[in-house]
């Protein structure tokens, strides 16, 4: 008798069975994806506070710093913005470097992830240039706000591996309480919360 495929989807918290290796809009959730990302550290855990730095409240500075460099930045393009790391809500948070050595197989699933959740939240799968420009700039803003502040590293040492910021922490309004980790429920709703105030609530 042939062997039955293995297992590939992972029951989430909502009830949804998720496909990992081919995800359908139909069974992701935003109390799903707040619920993992507020659980998933960011830097392996390896930074300084009471509580980790979830990829929730990450997601949630990005959004702040592409806003903050870009006021023209639109609600879809937020959007996209909070939700670029959406998919380590099953997948979990792999530091650059190890992603890298694992290959192109990893970052498949994890845009064919990514594309089916912009679509559940009625955007088009895949951003335009220009916005995943942006984006990946404030994700290496955040990279190096968070080393600096967080994770122990000397501001040199983070200049080198992610760049000059373009914008002072001074000049971002509401940065000390973005960069301070916030407890588990404290990410989880401040996610809700950003998604509602883009989208409304209807879109959950």
């Amino acid at each position: 008798m042939a062997k039955s495929q293995p297992r590939a989807w992972q029951r989430m918290l909502s009830g949804r069975r998720l496909d990992l290796l081919d995800p359908s809009p139909l069974d992701i959730e935003l109390s799903d994806i707040a619920h993992g990302l507020a659980r998933v550290a960011r830097w392996n855990g390896q930074t300084n506070g009471d509580y980790a730095f979830s990829v929730a409240q990450h997601s949630i500075l990005v959004m702040h710093l592409a806003v903050a460099a870009n006021p023209k930045f639109d609600g879809s393009a937020r959007l996209y913005a909070l939700l670029h790391d959406a998919p380590e809500y099953v997948m979990g948070d792999i530091i650059s470097p190890l992603k890298a050595a694992m290959g192109g197989e990893y970052k498949k699933l994890e845009n064919r992830l990514l594309g089916a959740i912009h679509v559940r939240f009625s955007l088009p799968a895949n951003p335009s240039a220009s916005v995943v420009k942006q984006i990946k700039k404030a994700d290496q803003q955040a990279a190096y706000f968070e080393a600096v502040n967080l994770a122990g590293f000397e501001p040199a040492e983070a200049r080198k591996l992610f760049g000059e910021p373009s914008l002072a922490s001074f000049d971002m309004p509401d940065f000390e309480s973005l960069i301070r980790p916030w407890p588990i429920h404290v990410a989880h709703e401040q996610f809700m919360q950003n998604f509602s105030e883009i989208s409304g609530p209807a879109a959950r």
